[in-house]
């Protein structure tokens, strides 16, 4: 048995990790889309490093699209096994993987318009929408704790990852020459103490455990609570600088947070009176699918729920559908809130709020989440004083804020945490994924000083052999 490393080795986008049985039966553990890597990030995305046709089944942890994003991908290439996930992960990935077809779509076709004037050889969409109904049609839900045989020598379960909804941790048994091999891959875990999903949960023993290190040396206890940061940036910015709030935010997990958090303060009686725009079509599609799923919610949610029906509403806010309406909150010069996709500023609607309001002293650009240090986000969040948008460049004048206690991901103490389950003297080793490669470093030698002795950070498409 061996495992391979195709994706969020040394870096954190597109996952992908691919477990091979002695009979030849191919596992892979997510399939996600590398995200803000510069030039060389359409290249790893089109070349997956393996043959998708040689692999049998796909476990999918959540439905972020460095986790799920290059599935049609995959299908298109040749895969035909099942594709296991949770109930929720499978609601989000549905109109995320539709939407990433959509983008996909739409890009290449820019691209072909300048590159047949030059009389280039025309690119090919990574994947198409009837791509993405093909995986999906592939999918299957196996519930949490549910045990799940693939055959007599293989199975599987979820436990909650706390994430965002649906994410789970999966634990694969596998039996070689009648011997059982425990596998536990965390996906991303989450808070502990979430502001509305259920902590990550203990899981059973492991041999091996992949574990995400988004934020291995990083804690977010250093930020006040959520809804004071956000009172806070949203008063100075709007009520005595009369400007504009950009809030790049993921469509999935982010964004419902934050709403989670404004009808806090409007429950309370503080909520700035000032127009609050979701300026995503998706993040109103993945809201809903929230709120069809109230089994993922904590209890402080369903306590709030007994007195607000609905936790994710309050005055003031808007969904905004169009691309008209969206580029006409350019042209007004009202103080205002606008939450937009992408969280990393790399792509989407927020990147062109950020390019209309960047050079105002007024405005502040509020990041709410990891950015991938390459990305726009990143190098606003490092506190860049010019960046380049759309090919030209633009004088930070802005105020940039952070509110770094908002990640879904959590920091060394919530991994630590999520480990103290496991025996570290049976764990035969820990595998560092999902991470920086300094900030990987860093947390080895935390989980060492817990007792797990045999850590490796594998990097992109090293093959390891598990004992």
């Amino acid at each position: 048995m061996d495992i391979t490393f195709h994706g969020a080795a040394r870096n954190v986008t597109g996952s992908k990790h691919l477990l091979r049985l002695q009979d030849g039966t191919g596992i892979l553990l997510d399939c996600g889309m590398f995200q803000g890597l510069g030039e060389q990030t359409e290249d790893m995305n089109e070349h997956f490093g393996f043959n998708p046709k040689k692999v049998d089944y796909l476990i999918l942890s959540h439905a972020h699209i460095d986790h799920c994003g290059l599935i049609p991908r995959l299908v298109k290439e040749g895969f035909e096994g099942q594709i296991f996930c949770t109930a929720a992960t499978m609601d989000l990935a549905r109109i995320l993987l539709m939407d990433s077809a959509k983008i996909q779509m739409q890009d290449i076709e820019y691209s072909n318009k300048h590159r047949a004037r030059k009389g280039q050889p025309l690119l090919e969409a990574l994947y198409t929408e009837e791509d993405a109904i093909a995986a999906l049609g592939l999918f299957k839900i196996v519930n949490y704790h549910q045990e799940y045989h693939i055959n007599p020598n293989l199975k599987f379960k979820f436990t909650d990852a706390g994430h965002v909804l649906g994410s789970a941790a999966v634990h694969i048994a596998a039996t070689e020459n009648g011997k059982k091999t425990y596998i536990t891959f965390s996906g991303d875990v989450g808070r502990y103490g979430d502001l509305i999903l259920k902590s990550p949960q203990t899981f059973p023993q492991a041999d091996y455990i992949l574990l995400e290190s988004t934020y291995g040396d990083s804690l977010h206890k250093d930020i006040g609570p959520i809804e004071e940061a956000l009172l806070d940036v949203i008063k100075q910015t709007c009520e005595v600088k009369k400007g504009k709030v950009i809030i790049p935010a993921f469509s999935v997990g982010r964004t419902q947070e934050l709403l989670y958090a404004l009808n806090a303060l409007e429950l309370k009686g503080v909520l700035p009176d000032v127009p609050y725009y979701v300026d995503s079509p998706l993040s109103e599609k993945a809201t809903q699918v929230l709120k069809d799923h109230p089994e993922e919610y904590n209890r402080d949610v369903k306590e709030v729920m007994k007195v607000d029906a609905d936790p994710f509403g309050f005055k003031g806010l808007r969904f905004v559908q169009s691309t008209e309406e969206s580029i006409a909150l350019n042209d007004d010069v009202r103080p205002c809130v606008i939450i937009s996709s992408s969280g990393m500023a790399e792509a989407g609607r927020v990147k062109h709020h950020i390019k209309n309001n960047i050079s105002n002293q007024k405005n502040t650009i509020l990041m709410v989440g990891y950015a991938e240090p390459n990305s726009l986000g990143g190098r606003l969040a490092r506190g860049e004083k010019e960046v380049y948008i759309f090919g030209e460049q633009y004088q930070v004048n802005a105020d940039v804020r952070s509110i770094k206690s908002m990640s879904a991901h959590g920091d060394y103490e919530d991994l630590l945490h999520f480990l103290s389950c496991q025996d570290p003297e049976m764990v035969k080793k820990v595998f560092l994924v999902h991470g920086e490669y300094e900030v990987q470093q860093h947390f080895a030698e935390k989980i060492k000083e817990k007792g797990f002795d045999n850590i490796q950070i594998p990097y992109q498409h090293e093959k390891v052999v598990l004992e």
